[in-house]
């Protein structure tokens, strides 16, 4: 199937009992069952079935099978958010003294997670995205995953995705990719060799910025080496399920970041538009940005599908026609950032990507604002960027905002 044929046929229950084409909304804590026999089966992991909605959920497991197929992997497992998400995804491997390698240009709240992981003895080293070099030489005998995204955000880098999984699998390392700015629309990282893939299905997948949620999906082919993830080792047998299998039976079910059946529910009628909506959406971010370049000399544009991005081959190469739905301005100052969000009438300032409205914000002074200087700038964060996530609106509205926020700029006017 086609990819928007996918999103509607794929992984979708079709023998729902009163006919319903979505599974509904199972609002239980518990279920029921008529034997005793038959509960402590499920509960040991003999016999399929639900038993209480922190462990699993018919409507939490119906999405989870849409985004496996959307995502080409072998299983999925939804969070409460996308933060914990990351957080099953690296603590399901991960023990004190071990290390993460990472590329440097992430979305803040990872790089603050990585800080908490500290304190467990877990360590990041951060390197340039595609900086092949410095990632040869920040792996060493303690290193257990390398981490990128596949868009960052906001520096709107493109990771070489299947060069970085052939890296890491040539020092026997999974790679783990956080696919939620470009989603699979734009591409399904696991075809390049990514092993583990996470989502922020709260963004584009959602589409409606209702429901917090995150998912990550398992490829099912990493060879897991149990002297070196010696937590593997009652799983190995279990062959490509391996990895969700010990995630299910330990970290998630025991810290109980579970997704609501109601959010479930809102993302998977998301999920049916995404194609629709990142296509319009990815058209809409393509125009802004060349109608900025273009018309406003003294801002700075990031794109990847500008041309003089320093990423749009890559980008060409990689993605399936299509370069994002985010771009970036500079404006000159932190003031002059300030007054242009301020100036604007149609996009929302707040903290979210992937609304099918426009949704505009300030990076330095929110979502990146606990990161070091350092830290920021290695991401793509100054204090005169704004980070544009552009909706579905029609682009002449936009066009026709933007124009009017601009000459309140003093830069502009």
């Amino acid at each position: 199937m086609r990819f928007n044929t996918s999103l509607l046929h794929e992984g979708v229950r079709k023998n729902e009992k009163h006919g319903a084409t979505l599974t509904p909304i199972y609002q239980n804590s518990a279920f029921y069952h008529d034997s005793a026999n038959e509960l402590a089966r499920i509960f040991d992991g003999k016999a399929r079935g639900f038993s209480y909605t922190r462990l699993g959920n018919p409507t939490v497991e119906a999405f989870e099978e849409r985004i496996t197929k959307l995502e080409g992997g072998v299983a999925s497992i939804a969070c409460a958010s996308g933060m914990a998400a990351l957080t099953n995804a690296f603590l399901n491997i991960l023990r004190a003294g071990d290390e993460i390698v990472s590329s440097a240009s992430l979305y803040g709240g990872s790089i603050d997670l990585f800080r908490d992981f500290e304190a467990f003895g877990i360590t990041t080293r951060y390197v340039p995205n595609n900086d092949w070099e410095a990632m040869e030489a920040a792996i060493n005998e303690k290193t257990r995953v390398i981490f990128a995204e596949t868009i960052g955000n906001p520096r709107l880098d493109v990771t070489d995705i299947e060069r970085l999984a052939a890296l890491a699998h040539s020092h026997g390392l999974p790679l783990i990719v956080d696919n939620t700015v470009a989603t699979a629309f734009l591409v399904q990282p696991i075809r390049l060799g990514a092993d583990i893939v996470v989502n922020s299905s709260s963004k584009y997948i959602n589409g409606s910025s209702n429901s917090i949620s995150g998912v990550l999906t398992d490829a099912g082919k990493f060879k897991w080496d149990v002297e070196k993830y010696p937590g593997m080792k009652e799983y190995a047998k279990i062959g490509p399920f391996a990895y969700t299998a010990k995630l299910r039976n330990g970290l998630f079910r025991n810290t109980g970041a579970c997704l609501a059946p109601q959010n479930a529910y809102l993302n998977q009628l998301g999920l049916e538009t995404l194609g629709l909506r990142m296509q319009r959406q990815c058209e809409n971010a393509a125009a802004l940005a060349e109608w900025i370049q273009e018309n406003y000399e003294d801002i700075t544009v990031n794109y990847p599908g500008l041309s003089d991005s320093p990423w749009h081959e890559l980008a060409k190469k990689q993605f399936s026609g299509y370069f994002g739905a985010i771009l970036t301005i500079r404006v000159g100052s932190k003031e002059r950032a300030f007054a242009v969000l301020d100036a604007l009438k149609l996009p929302y300032q707040l903290s979210n990507i992937g609304d099918v409205r426009t949704l505009v914000i300030h990076p330095a002074s929110t979502i990146s604002l606990h990161n070091t200087k350092e830290q920021q700038e290695e991401s793509g964060v100054f204090e005169d960027l704004i980070r544009i996530s552009v909706g579905i609106e029609d682009i002449e509205d936009l066009k026709e905002d933007f124009a009017e926020a601009f000459p309140k700029n003093p830069i502009t006017g």
